[in-house]
């Protein structure tokens, strides 16, 4: 699935038409952008583990998988906690993706409520042999059963959760979360700046990439301080 009508605009940068950041400038102003979504357990951990990874442009939060129209966190019905990456495939592929996705969920074992269950939506064909390629080769590697469901994902399937639950661990930031909501107004969810620090605050990232992306916000001193403090 390719978009290309979303170019990020980072108003928390010194310089918000440069590259974000140097050493990421092809993940931020890609051609074309392609689409994945994973449901693995609550949805706070996995949008910041993967909006740190090089190659993301955006990630979201949001109700996949049933039926129940308009879902919303108190009126779920049938469906499951999901994360939507946007990625750049010349930085990242969708292989890559599931290295990360099984790598950071209880895959073999069945989760407690349908919320959580394990599972992977593809957005076309390719994506959905590649899954079943890949849970076949894990079962045989590791003598395990995969829980990890494989579906075709509608083009109206999926549902944006509520503010509250987009970038949960920068908004619970202190100060920061506050600072680039205001910023940013209604492209929070979108940025990649945002998704970016999402992940670093929640201590993923290496500490050079945390330490670049620093020194290119123009932010006010004290949501630097918190930001530095959380890194």
């Amino acid at each position: 699935m390719g978009r290309t009508d979303r170019t990020p605009v980072e108003p928390a940068l010194r310089d918000s038409d440069a590259p974000f950041p140097s050493s990421e400038s092809a993940s931020t102003s890609p051609n074309e952008t392609r689409t994945a979504t994973f449901g693995m357990g609550c949805f706070w951990g996995p949008d910041a583990r993967f909006g740190a990874l090089e190659g993301v442009v955006r990630t979201r939060v949001g109700y996949a998988g049933g039926t129940e129209p308009e879902p919303s966190y108190y009126a779920l019905g049938d469906h499951t906690e999901v994360v939507q990456v946007e990625y750049d495939p010349d930085e990242l592929s969708y292989d890559d993706l599931l290295d990360v996705f099984w790598a950071n969920h209880r895959w073999a074992s069945s989760a407690p409520k349908r919320q959580y269950r394990s599972v992977v939506l593809a957005h076309d064909d390719e994506q959905f042999e590649t899954v079943r390629r890949r849970r076949g080769a894990l079962e045989e590697r590791t003598g395990q059963s995969a829980a990890t469901e494989i579906e075709s994902l509608a083009d109206d399937g999926f549902t944006l959760a509520e503010d509250y639950h987009q970038k949960y661990e920068l908004r619970s930031t202190p100060v920061v979360g506050d600072e680039l909501e205001a910023l940013y107004g209604d492209t929070f969810v979108d940025s990649t700046v945002v998704a970016r620090l999402n992940g670093f605050v929640a201590g993923h990232g290496a500490t050079d990439r945390r330490e670049t992306l620093l020194a290119e916000l123009d932010l006010e001193p004290t949501v630097i301080s918190e930001l530095r403090r959380r890194f």
